[in-house]
């Protein structure tokens, strides 16, 4: 059986820390928190410790931190023989100071309260080695019917596309939320249109999909909009966005 240390207890490790704990192919050894607090949700099922000095020998070590910390976190741990990788999408496998490393990248917004079926969830793997890169897509495919091996100038790209499906269009729905609040309209009026956009594209491309008054060039609609639109920064995003969208349907005529 695979042993495993998570190094982590944010969103993604406490995902990570629950569908792994199903498998039966592997076990998770230990938890790394930097604070006593974080690992509370852990100390029953697990062995945990706030010193990374104290790291419990494994096959494989999972990363799971911000960004900006992991390179100062691997290279604490870079002495240590099992497999060292890390979870984010726009991170270099390179960056990692262990001589066996590669990346987990779990591709799905993950909220810390909020259940995943982790079945589902694309999982991007590199290694630097082809039998680590194995041991990956083992661990992984215990986890999730949708596995890619996916190099670092990939998983970057793919990284920042998902940053404009997800994380800019949950935006949006925070801009809408709140014009429908000034105005005392209840925002679950928007869902179904929210819920048939998101799965129109499981049908037809991105670019089918696509409706509008920017696609169409109703030049009234949109500067009714904007007249209507206080935000300043709001107007800005409705005008950028609508010329990208004219833009590019007016490319494919």
């Amino acid at each position: 059986m695979l042993q495993i240390v998570i190094i982590g207890t944010g969103n993604v490790a406490s995902h990570l820390f629950k569908a792994i704990s199903n498998s039966k192919e592997a076990k998770i050894v230990q938890i790394y928190g930097r604070k006593q607090s974080s690992l509370q949700q852990f100390e029953k099922k697990t062995s945990v410790t706030t010193d990374l000095t104290n790291i419990k020998e494994a096959d494989l070590y999972i990363i799971a931190v911000n960004d900006d910390a992991v390179y100062e976190v691997s290279r604490l741990i870079k002495n240590k023989n099992g497999l060292v990788v890390h979870t984010s999408g726009s991170v270099s496998m390179d960056v990692l100071q262990s001589e066996r490393k590669g990346v987990f990248y779990p591709l799905q917004t993950f909220s810390k309260d909020r259940a995943i079926d982790f079945s589902v969830v694309p999982i991007c793997l590199e290694a630097n080695s082809d039998n680590d890169l194995k041991l990956l897509r083992t661990l992984a495919q215990t986890l999730s019917d949708s596995v890619f091996t996916i190099n670092s100038e990939q998983r970057k790209k793919l990284h920042l596309a998902a940053v404009f499906v997800n994380n800019f269009t949950n935006h949006f729905y925070q801009i809408g939320e709140k014009i429908c609040a000034d105005e005392a309209i209840p925002f679950d009026i928007l869902k179904p249109l929210i819920s048939e956009t998101s799965q129109k594209i499981s049908d037809m491309s991105a670019s089918q999909a696509q409706t509008g008054p920017a696609k169409r060039n109703d030049i009234e609609t949109m500067q009714a909009h904007l007249d209507m639109l206080k935000n300043p920064l709001h107007k800005k995003l409705y005008q950028l966005l609508s010329e990208s969208i004219r833009i590019s349907h007016e490319e494919k005529l």
